[in-house]
């Protein structure tokens, strides 16, 4: 099922999307108990699927971005976090940042898993099951405060207002049977510029939600976004960054488009 947050003059909702384009009114919590009506709605303006409860982000999880950025493939999960106030609604736009100024900012598709049951410490086996459904994402990176300007950590160059766009739609888990073998792009006014397979990750989905469970509690609504394929502005010659009046596509197999444009921040 295709679910989708829209705002309704009543402020956000869900609709659960027909094969026929058509919407349905959604009750209820979808990350508890939610039911899907016979009423139909008509669509307001995108939400991103769900206002996360944390976000949980894994980097240089492809073998080829590994490469491309001169890194041995790591022997854990390399965990950072970006800030919740991130992340940002399809179509709306990416903002470089211009009172902290960054001149490098970053595109990076990402597979998003969304946790829809609190867990702890689960197995492999196990993990699937506590996964909600799945949505295209955009770690929006300001490469420079990432590597230069923030103290080792990565958390400043990745949690500036608007760095996690996510979206269309959340796709529940019984429709993607198989997250490691989707096709994932980043399109940047019209050109592809990444166009790789989830199969490359280090980790792949199972192994992620195990590591990141293990003596943690995952709360229902995380959002784990599990690294980016090779291709990246800054490996690229000359590097390629963001800039005002760009549209930055994020493509994946069966989860649909998440498309941005970019300015430059209001102050």
């Amino acid at each position: 099922m295709k679910i989708i947050r829209h705002l309704t003059p009543a402020g956000p909702a869900y609709a659960a999307l027909q094969p026929d384009g058509t919407a349905r009114v959604i009750v209820g919590d979808i990350l508890s108990d939610y039911r899907i009506t016979d009423q139909s709605v008509s669509l307001g303006r995108r939400l991103a699927p769900l206002t996360p409860t944390n976000l949980l982000c894994i980097g240089l999880n492809y073998r080829r971005h590994a490469a491309e950025s001169n890194s041995p493939p790591p022997p854990h999960p390399v965990l950072f976090i970006k800030n919740t106030a991130s992340v940002q609604n399809p179509d709306d736009p990416i903002e470089i940042p211009v009172k902290l100024p960054s001149v490098k900012v970053d595109y990076e598709c990402e597979l998003a898993v969304i946790i829809g049951r609190r867990c702890k410490n689960v197995s492999k086996a196990d993990a699937l099951n506590y996964v909600l459904g799945y949505t295209c994402a955009n770690d929006v990176s300001a490469r420079d405060w990432q590597r230069d300007g923030g103290g080792g950590q990565w958390c400043q160059g990745k949690s500036f207002d608007t760095f996690c766009p996510l979206g269309p739609v959340l796709v529940t888990k019984d429709e993607i049977p198989a997250p490691n073998n989707l096709r994932i792009k980043t399109i940047l006014n019209g050109e592809v510029m990444q166009d790789w397979n989830t199969s490359d990750m280090i980790f792949d989905i199972p192994t992620l939600i195990e590591f990141l469970s293990a003596s943690k509690t995952l709360l229902p609504g995380t959002v784990i976004l599990t690294g980016t394929p090779h291709g990246v502005g800054f490996a690229r010659t000359p590097p390629v960054w963001l800039k005002a009046g760009d549209i930055v596509s994020i493509e994946i197999e069966a989860l649909g488009t998440l498309t941005n444009p970019v300015i430059n921040e209001p102050i």
